[in-house]
């Protein structure tokens, strides 16, 4: 498991930290464990939404075949 080290934390902001872990009945790590995974996690619709946006741009247009401009690469 990977550690992180968060350095010139301001007082206040580790005060709130600490009141919110007490809230949901948490130690400290577990609640700044739970808000990181938190911001880290991939929110799926947003993805889809963008690859949906690009799809919808790119429609109509033609594109080159990457297998054939792989193929042509190597032969080089």
């Amino acid at each position: 498991m990977s550690k992180v080290l968060v350095r010139d934390l301001s007082p206040a902001a580790l005060n709130r930290l600490k009141a919110r872990a007490r809230k949901h009945g948490r130690s400290l790590q577990a609640e700044l464990k739970s808000i990181l995974e938190q911001a880290a996690r991939v929110d799926t619709g947003t993805a889809r939404a963008l690859a949906a946006r690009i799809r919808q741009r790119l429609a109509g247009r033609s594109h080159t075949d990457s297998v054939a401009l792989l193929a042509e690469d190597r032969r080089r």
